[in-house]
């Protein structure tokens, strides 16, 4: 027996072999989900209908596809395709990312071979990997940078945004960083605030940071930083609403500045506390220890 107006929630569990995906696929199995590994995408549009013809008695499903070649790929952007044109299926997409430097870093700690690196150096199968999943990741609601996450912290980050059944919040992550330590790979937009008047040339403003109130007066009181974010708010306001509309769950907005500790970090609170009213609003510092951590 079908049962009428029943929904979905499902799940594929993707990217970077070393990322994670077995952290999140266990996470994902404590919050109730069905669980699959390795799913052939061929036979997902099968799959999805013998959960229909069940009665919907899973409601609740993650696959783990893990991409170890082209053609792999193609077959699962089909099937993507074709879940996306059923209407009681809400599919979302988890990408897994890491750093080069450490998913090498981890293939050396568990001696494993990467399956695309034919000449047996891991360095040559990530980036092959990489242009496969390109696309992919592009498509992807969630991109979750693994880089500097213990299984642990991976796991909750999971659990929190996934406990709420169907995962209809929209959450907007502003974080701020530093050009000199790289750009997070997880943004969706990425802001260039060098060309702000800079707290680091003034005595007094340059061991604080964006979150002491005498910095962010500064940096907030120019002209050239009243008129940025008057123009930023405009965009953002446009913005938001339309990827809520697309079914985005998530947006990362990175906010940079050459070290992440003045500017970036006072834009980044005072987005926060503008859209914490229409949204979930989380905000993060990236870089903001990186300077104690080197005294």
């Amino acid at each position: 027996m079908v049962v009428a107006n029943q929904e979905v929630q499902l799940v594929i569990i993707t990217g970077m072999s070393g990322a994670g995906k077995t952290v999140a696929v266990q996470s994902f199995e404590d919050l109730g989900f069905f669980c699959i590994d390795n799913l052939p995408p061929t036979l997902l549009p099968k799959f999805m209908e013998l959960v229909k013809e069940s009665g919907f008695k899973m409601n609740k499903i993650a696959l783990v596809m893990d991409l170890r070649g082209r053609e792999f790929f193609e077959t699962l952007l089909d099937a993507i395709d074709s879940m996306s044109e059923v209407n009681w299926i809400t599919p979302q997409i988890v990408f897994l990312d890491a750093s080069d430097q450490v998913l090498v870093s981890r293939y050396k700690e568990t001696r494993r071979s990467h399956p695309l690196a034919k000449s047996g150096l891991p360095l040559e199968g990530i980036k092959q990997e990489r242009d496969i999943l390109d696309e992919l990741k592009g498509r992807a609601q969630f991109i979750i940078d693994t880089s500097e996450l213990t299984p642990r912290m991976l796991r909750e980050k999971i659990i929190s945004g996934f406990s709420k059944g169907k995962q209809q919040v929209f959450n907007v992550n502003i974080i701020s960083f530093g050009f000199k330590y790289g750009i997070p790979i997880d943004a969706d937009l990425v802001f260039d605030v060098r060309f702000l008047p800079n707290p680091h040339y003034i005595d007094a403003l340059r061991p604080k940071t964006g979150q002491d109130e005498e910095v962010s007066a500064y940096v907030l009181k120019q002209p050239e930083t009243q008129k940025f974010v008057d123009k930023l708010k405009d965009l953002l306001s446009f913005m938001l609403p339309l990827y809520k509309r697309e079914g985005k769950s998530q947006l990362v907005i990175a906010i940079g500045c050459t070290g992440g500790q003045h500017r970036s970090v006072t834009l980044v609170e005072h987005l926060g506390e503008y859209y914490e009213k229409e949204y979930l609003v989380s905000c993060s510092h990236r870089d903001i220890q990186k300077r104690k951590d080197k005294k």
